[in-house]
């Protein structure tokens, strides 16, 4: 047993040295130690922009854009995923890449669409105006329902991909034992196949919530100079202002979003397995 031990460390040890040099190391020098700036300027830019209603705007519409559109891409992909998972069709197979199609496509191509079709000329809003619901066409780019929309069908695959592994563990079985027992399709899917599968969203959630609000491109194109939002911010405190201590304290920011919904979300995936 000591021997399988020691060939197991042995076998991670590479993994890990990689992982400390190049991650770990660069990004707490990132976060705490940017050129010509010390800890201690990055930290009293910190306690600034936690109290700056400028900056707790920003930190705030991050935020919020985030939750947003975590909670849209598992209320969409998690039933998407249910129904591919429990499908017995010779196309399901075919269904799964033409779901997750798109995480192949860059993030800029995808993005560029929504420029096209929510543009002032685009598809939407020259819909509305000829079905007569506004006067003229409205500006629906630079608008926080532009950036939740493009950062769903960005990250839409990616919530159900997670989800679908989940549901795929759960066994079939226990689906048909709970309707021989008189529950419905839908308390089925309430009382059985979600809390079974509720690690698989917590994951997907965490891995959507933190794409979001570190996501540059979208954001940048949809919002623009008026919506911005952390990772926009960061951006130009590092290549416009070249203000190493702001763009240090806003990464150190999207750090602790990061870990902070991931440890809640940790916290409900163990009650929800063990309840």
């Amino acid at each position: 047993m000591r021997h399988t031990r020691a060939s197991t460390a042995l076998l991670l040890l590479p993994g890990l040295a990689v992982l400390l040099v190049g991650f770990l190391v660069p990004a707490v020098a990132m976060l705490l130690a940017p050129p010509d700036v010390t800890t201690g300027e990055v930290l009293a830019r910190l306690g600034q922009m936690l109290t700056d209603p400028y900056d707790l705007a920003i930190i705030g519409r991050t935020l919020g854009l985030g939750l947003i559109t975590t909670i849209l891409c598992i209320l969409l992909g998690f039933p998407i995923a249910y129904l591919l998972a429990r499908s017995t069709s010779r196309w399901a197979g075919v269904l799964l890449a033409l779901a997750i199609f798109p995480l192949l496509l860059s993030s800029v191509v995808r993005t560029f669409g929504w420029l096209v079709v929510l543009g002032s000329q685009g598809a939407i809003p020259q819909l509305l105006l000829r079905l007569g619901l506004v006067d003229e066409a409205p500006q629906l780019l630079y608008t926080p329902l532009a950036i939740v929309l493009g950062l769903t069908q960005l990250f839409l695959p990616l919530a159900v991909v997670a989800s679908y592994s989940a549901v795929a563990q759960v066994d079939p079985g226990l689906d048909d034992a709970a309707r021989g027992l008189g529950a419905g399709r839908i308390r089925t899917f309430w009382t059985v196949v979600l809390p079974l599968s509720l690690p698989g969203v917590v994951v997907a959630s965490v891995l959507v919530f933190a794409g979001s609000i570190t996501a540059y491109t979208t954001p940048y194109l949809l919002g623009g100079s008026r919506e911005r939002v952390l990772a926009t911010q960061l951006y130009t405190y590092a290549s416009t202002t070249i203000d190493w201590a702001a763009a240090s304290a806003t990464a150190l920011i999207m750090t602790i979003l990061v870990f902070a919904i991931s440890g809640i979300s940790a916290v409900i995936g163990r009650r929800g397995a063990t309840s």
